[in-house]
């Protein structure tokens, strides 16, 4: 495993049984809740217990701090970029643990203030309720490092209506709350202020049931009105210019949409989307057209594959240097290799997506008998250690 930094005696994730409720709180605020190995075995066994739980009824997630999640360990996989499959066990961990979160079978509330970006956001998506504030920022800009969008994003985003996915995905625009539930990604706004007082009320109902948790959330809730320059009034755009079959087109038809009148909001746009890794935009372009065809499962085994090749490098290092140029280094300046869009080959790409042998792949238990089934601790990966 690749190391990450934890301050002895540090609960990176804190569970609290209260009754019938369960309270976790991601409690890494000095780097905004990141997820590593060792957040996502701490929830693995919490959702599993509760689950299996009778007295459970309610689950409660928040950030401590200013961050809900800012997603994934990226020094922990840049750091353990030298050593064979370093991030194997966590990656694994966590895509298996996405479905869960997807199926969980008790109510789930997410409490969302502040970052809400990458894996961060797939403990927030899924669940029955998710409460984003005016402080809640959404995005999954994981192409624009040379990688691509996962933790079941790719399932997530390609079902959102029309070509919003592909949008979100390949530019990593940002969404604040508001927007979240107008999308559909999250189920209500709350003023940050009333946060607490909400998270008390949920505790004191003592009650899983659905009707009733509605209920006080909607008593905290304001209904919901975009902005008038909000991306999500940009629709008619968005479909046509990401609706193209290539990344090329898409950024073509996108440049011939910014010379008109009115939308000058599209040259920051373009200008993220020309600065990101073409190898990430050409992978992940293709990864949420492929969810459309597929089932979470399948989205989860084909989002494994795509992370173990791009972290084993197997046809670009651009992930490493993405990393290292927005947090090791901090220059903003990826050298991408290849370097445009036109050099990085179809075949290629073709390779990262390739299925493993059976065994080897994320073993996602479909059956309710066997539902906390296909840990790491019994593939194939682990046991060959």
């Amino acid at each position: 495993m690749a190391q990450e930094v934890v301050i002895p005696n540090e609960e990176v994730v804190l569970g609290e049984e209260l009754d019938h409720v369960r309270l976790i709180t991601l409690n890494r605020p000095r780097q905004l809740n990141v997820i590593s190995s060792k957040v996502v075995s701490l929830l693995a066994d919490y959702l599993e217990r509760w689950e299996k739980d009778n007295k459970a009824e309610l689950i409660i997630i928040k950030g401590a701090g200013r961050a809900f999640s800012a997603g994934g360990d990226l020094k922990m996989f840049y750091d353990g970029r030298k050593s064979k499959d370093s991030c194997l066990e966590v990656v694994y961990r966590m895509y298996w643990l996405c479905y869960h979160i997807h199926t969980y079978k008790k109510t789930q509330v997410a409490l969302v203030h502040g970052i809400s970006m990458g894996g961060g956001a797939s403990l927030m998506a899924p669940m029955k309720f998710s409460v984003v504030t005016e402080k809640t920022v959404f995005s999954t800009p994981e192409a624009s490092i040379g990688f691509h969008t996962d933790c079941g994003f790719s399932y997530i985003h390609s079902h959102l209506p029309g070509h919003l996915g592909e949008y979100l995905a390949l530019t990593g625009a940002r969404l604040n709350g508001k927007e979240l539930v107008a999308a559909g990604l999250a189920t209500h706004f709350v003023p940050s202020e009333k946060l607490p007082e909400l998270e008390k009320r949920l505790i004191s109902l003592n009650s899983g049931d659905k009707n009733a948790v509605k209920s006080a959330i909607e008593e905290f809730s304001v209904e919901v009105q975009l902005d008038e320059d909000s991306v999500l009034n940009k629709k008619s755009i968005i479909d046509e210019c990401f609706s193209k079959d290539s990344v090329a087109e898409i950024i073509k038809s996108f440049e011939a949409e910014a010379s008109k009148e009115g939308n000058g909001w599209i040259g920051a746009v373009l200008k993220g989307l020309k600065r990101s890794s073409p190898t990430g935009l050409k992978i992940t372009l293709r990864s949420i057209r492929d969810g459309r065809k597929q089932t979470l499962p399948e989205s989860l085994k084909k989002e494994f594959r795509l992370t173990m090749n791009i972290l084993r490098a197997s046809i670009s290092e651009d992930v490493y240097e993405g990393i290292r140029a927005l947090t090791i280094d901090k220059d903003n300046a990826p050298k991408w290799d290849p370097p445009s869009l036109d050099q990085v080959e179809d075949e290629k790409v073709d390779l990262v997506f390739q299925p493993f042998k059976e065994d080897l792949e994320v073993l996602i238990p479909e059956k309710e008998e066997s539902r906390w089934h296909g840990k790491y601790e019994t593939t194939p990966y682990a046991t060959s250690k």
